[in-house]
Order: C-alpha cells, then sequence, then structure tokens
C-alpha cells in the first residue's frame, strides 16, 4: 500500500535534503523548524499565536508577551519549545512510556492546572476523556493499551520494515484514540510522530492550522471507518506540501529582481 505516496514523498524529498537540508546549517534548520512546529501545533488546539508571535517568544522568552495574546498561550508555546527540544535531544532514547509521559509532562506543565485542576502533568488521565465532538472509550481500557502501542511501534522502529511516515502516521492515528492523557494529547502525539521521523532522517513533519479540518477528519475516520488510510494519506500530503512549498521559495528567491536607480 502507499506506493505512490512514498514514490512521491521521497522524489521530493531528496530534492528537499539537496536544496535546503544541506544548505543550511542545522542549528538554524532547526530553529526554524522548532518555531513553525509549535506555532502551528499549538494553534490546532486553539492557540493564537502567528509564526511571527512565536519567533518573538523565541528569540525574547517570557519577558515579551506579545500583544493580544494571554499569558496561559505564551506559557503553551513556552512549554511546547521545551518538549520539542527535548523530544529532538532523544532521538538515541528507547521509544516507550517514559519517552511518551515525559513529552506529555513538559507540553503540559504550566498549563494543565488551569485546564485541569488536580491532574498530574504527564500522568495518565484517571477520568473518561472527551474532546470536540468525540466522546471517548473507558480511560482504563484505553489507558491500558498504552504499552502495546509504545512496544509494537519500537519493534517496528527497529526492523525498518515500515516506511517512517506511514509508521508515524499509524502510530498517531492510534495514539489519538486512546488519548490517554488529561492534556497535550493532540501536541505529545504530534510530538511523538516527529520523533520517529526524525531518528530516520526524514524532515519533520508539521500539520499547519490552515489543515486543521482536514486533520480532524481523517482522525475522525478511524473511529468511524476502523481505517487509518486517510490519515497515512494525509500525512505523505502534508509533507510534500511543505516541502514543495520551501522549495518553491527557494527557487522564487533565487531570482534577482531588476535593480533600478
Amino acid at each position: 500500500m502507499f506506493v505512490k505516496e512514498i514514490e512521491r514523498y521521497e522524489q521530493v524529498r531528496a530534492d528537499y535534503e539537496q536544496r535546503i537540508v544541506r544548505r543550511m546549517s542545522p542549528e538554524d534548520l532547526m530553529a526554524r523548524n522548532e518555531i513553525l512546529f509549535s506555532c502551528h501545533s499549538c494553534a490546532i488546539e486553539g492557540n493564537t499565536f502567528t509564526v511571527d508571535d512565536t519567533r518573538a517568544l523565541y528569540e525574547q522568552g517570557l519577558a515579551m508577551v506579545p500583544a493580544g495574546r494571554s499569558l496561559l498561550e505564551c506559557m503553551e508555546i513556552a512549554d511546547h519549545f521545551r518538549a520539542f527540544n527535548f523530544v529532538v535531544n532523544n532521538l538515541g532514547a528507547t521509544f516507550d512510556e517514559a519517552l511518551l509521559r515525559e513529552a506529555n509532562r513538559l507540553v503540559t506543565e504550566h498549563t494543565l492546572s488551569y485546564r485541569a485542576p488536580g491532574a498530574v502533568p504527564g500522568g495518565y488521565t484517571t477520568v473518561d476523556m472527551a474532546a470536540g465532538d468525540t466522546v471517548f472509550g473507558d480511560h482504563k481500557a484505553l489507558v491500558a493499551r498504552v504499552p502495546s502501542l509504545m512496544a509494537s511501534t519500537a519493534r517496528a522502529i527497529e526492523a525498518g520494515e515500515v516506511h517512517p511516515m506511514v509508521l508515524a502516521a499509524r502510530f498517531h492515528g492510534f495514539f489519538e484514540y486512546l488519548h490517554p492523557f488529561r492534556d497535550g494529547n493532540g501536541r505529545t502525539g504530534r510530538l511523538l510522530s516527529n520523533w520517529i521521523l526524525l531518528r530516520a532522517g526524514h524532515p519533520l513533519l508539521i500539520i499547519e492550522r490552515e489543515d486543521r479540518e482536514r486533520y480532524i477528519a481523517a482522525l475522525r475516520q478511524i473511529r468511524e471507518e476502523g481505517t487509518d488510510e486517510y490519515l497515512v494519506t494525509f500525512f505523505f500530503e502534508a509533507g510534500v506540501r511543505r516541502m514543495e512549498a520551501e522549495l518553491e521559495q527557494k527557487r522564487r528567491n533565487s531570482h534577482l529582481p531588476p535593480f533600478v536607480f
């Protein structure tokens, strides 16, 4: 399955690696990715920070709160920065519950008390969950399946027989189905999916706020139709679209406009 999607993705990825990744310093590239990923991942959950707001917070820290933004939104972005750096700096770790729970702890550390008083960052939910129009299953049964999800994904990572994008999407879909934390499930799931991609040497997958409805619809298909095919296809399309957009920017900005006095 996904033969055409993999072929197209790999063609674009080869060009992207050659013309974008290898021509930027690793530090600058990762800083840019951290800003973009944090902005869009939090925006999917309702955060109103723009890319410029996120860049300003990245550069100046909490000394600067953008006009019209709440302190809670600032803390959410700042927490995401810390979680992002934890994930990026632990690509050699074991893909297990410890990694998962620490990522969730960091991503909710300074905001969970406002949204779920009494809940513990990085701790599994102790109540049944609902989000948007979705009522999730019995929380005890769902949380009990987290260890097998992490273990089976870890085995697939080591085996290397499944394309990283397919594996990242399938992990993400099943994780969101389980929804094991009181808050930050989406942000945590997107971080761990990118751990899979980055460990395999692939570009970061950024699901942009403009794609939120398609992304949510693809996740919904897992619950309604019992298939993750839509989500896997969405992951490939989002990855290709981002790489192609940046390559086009590179081409366009490499042609100097007429210089006149």
